[in-house]
């Protein structure tokens, strides 16, 4: 079975309503993954105010990271959140996206190829899974990110 078949699109560039061809026939499913797609723009840019702009701006943002448990509220504190762990990147690279549903959820995945001096030496790999529903207007609401944390790249 195909990623189309389970609603689920990989990235290749650039994400739009034009480009998600969703498998619901609600339209607030569309607009959900439309704004999940310009989450992952922003990723792609590195232009965390893009990423921010997808999220509801009393966002619940929790993250299962390799060291600890992360827990922040309200779209206002995502920014300093995404600042920390990648401000500092140098290289940066989106080399894997996917965007879906899962059981009436957003689905995100991406993995970023990076470097970054403060982390060491070579090219790193970050992996996330991030699991959302839709707010009123679509923008991302009880996010729950999963990360790989910096892997070197072999």
């Amino acid at each position: 079975m195909t990623d189309a078949a389970f609603g689920r699109r990989p990235y290749n560039g650039r994400m739009n309503s034009t480009s998600l061809q969703h498998d619901t026939s609600g339209a607030d499913d569309q607009i959900s993954l439309a704004v999940a797609a310009r989450f992952i723009d922003g990723l792609a840019a590195r232009d965390f105010g893009v990423v921010v702009s997808a999220l509801d701006d009393d966002v619940v943002f929790r993250a299962l990271l390799p060291d600890r448990v992360l827990d922040v509220g309200g779209s206002n504190a995502v920014p300093s959140t995404l600042d920390a762990w990648f401000g500092r990147a140098e290289q940066w690279e989106l080399v894997e996206a996917v965007v879906g549903e899962v059981g009436g959820r957003i689905h995100l995945h991406w993995r970023l190829r990076l470097t970054n001096p403060d982390v060491g030496p070579g090219t790193f790999l970050v992996e996330q899974q991030l699991y959302a529903d839709a707010g009123a207007d679509g923008r991302l609401c009880n996010v729950a990110l999963l990360c790989t944390g910096y892997r070197p790249e072999r």
